[in-house]
C-alpha cells in the first residue's frame, strides 16, 4: 500500500467524508484558528489519529507553507495499475479520459485532475516518468480530486494511447498551430483529450497518435493558454456536446 500526505482543509475534510479508513493520521497546527478547527469538527472524529504539531513541523511534513494548518497521511491503492486502468475503460460506455503528455508544474496538475473530476472524466492519464508526482501541493490545489478521480501513469504514454485507441476512443490532441477548431470536431463518442506540458506542448510522437490536433480560438494578444485551463474548456466542451446532443464535425479515423 502506497501512503500519501494530503495538506488543506478542504482535501482532507474531503477525504475525511469519503475515505475515513484510508486515515492513518491528521496533524493539525497547535495554534490553528477556531474558524478553521470548526470546518474540520464533524469529520476529525473519523480518523483514526490527530496529533498536534508546531507549524514548522507541518512544514516540514508537507513541503509547503500553505498547508492551512492541517494535514493528513492517507493510504490507498495509489495510481491505477495499466491493466486496472483498461479494465475500468471497458466497463464504461463512451469513456471520457484526460491525457497529459510532461505536466511539470504541481499547481496545473492539481487544477487539472479537480476540473476532470468535476467534468466526471473516467481516468487521468500520466507519462510515469515525465509528469510531476502526486505531491501534497498538487493534492491541495485539486481540492480532493486527487483521491477520486482514477489516474494512472503510463511507463510508455505513446503505447498505452494506442490501447485506448483499441478500445475505440478517438483521440484529440491540442496543437495552437492546428487549422481544425475545438468546436468543430464530435466529442459524443468515447473522448481522450491530450495535452502537453507548459510552454512545449505535446510532443511529436503523441502528437502523430492524435486522430484530431485541435486548437482553441484565441482573438486577444495571447497566443495560448494555460494548460489547466486549456483542460478545462476542452473537458467542458465535451460535456456540452454530449448533454446537447449536438456534435461536432468529426472526420473519419
Amino acid at each position: 500500500m502506497s501512503q500519501r500526505l494530503v495538506c488543506g482543509i478542504h482535501p482532507v475534510r474531503q477525504l475525511l467524508l469519503a475515505r475515513p479508513a484510508a486515515v492513518e493520521r491528521v496533524y493539525l497546527q497547535s495554534d490553528l484558528g477556531g474558524e478553521r478547527r470548526a470546518r474540520l469538527a464533524d469529520v476529525l472524529p473519523n480518523a483514526a489519529r490527530v496529533t498536534t504539531v508546531s507549524a514548522d513541523e507541518l512544514e516540514r511534513l508537507t513541503g509547503t507553507t500553505k498547508h492551512q494548518g492541517v494535514a493528513a497521511l492517507a493510504t490507498g491503492s495509489g495510481p491505477l495499475s495499466e491493466s486496472a486502468a483498461r479494465d475500468l475503460l471497458a466497463r464504461v460506455d463512451k469513456p471520457l479520459v484526460l491525457v497529459l503528455d510532461g505536466v511539470q508544474d504541481p499547481r496545473n496538475f492539481g487544477a487539472c485532475l479537480r476540473t476532470a473530476d468535476a467534468a466526471g472524466a473516467n481516468l487521468v492519464v500520466v507519462a510515469r516518468h515525465r509528469n510531476v508526482d502526486i505531491t501534497p501541493v498538487v493534492s491541495k490545489v485539486a481540492a480532493g480530486a486527487a483521491e477520486a478521480v482514477p489516474i494512472v501513469q503510463a511507463s510508455n504514454l505513446v503505447r498505452f494511447l494506442e490501447t485506448l485507441k483499441s478500445q475505440g476512443l478517438w483521440l484529440v490532441g491540442t496543437d495552437d498551430a492546428a487549422g481544425t477548431s475545438l468546436y468543430d470536431v464530435d466529442l459524443t463518442t468515447g473522448i481522450a483529450l491530450v495535452l502537453g506540458a507548459e510552454g512545449e506542448g505535446l510532443r511529436r510522437l503523441t502528437s502523430e497518435r492524435c486522430d484530431h490536433r485541435v486548437s482553441l480560438p484565441m482573438h486577444g494578444t495571447v497566443s495560448s493558454l494555460n494548460v489547466a485551463v486549456a483542460a478545462g474548456i476542452c473537458l467542458y466542451e465535451c460535456l456540452r456536446q454530449r448533454s446537447a446532443g449536438a456534435p461536432g464535425k468529426a472526420g473519419s479515423r
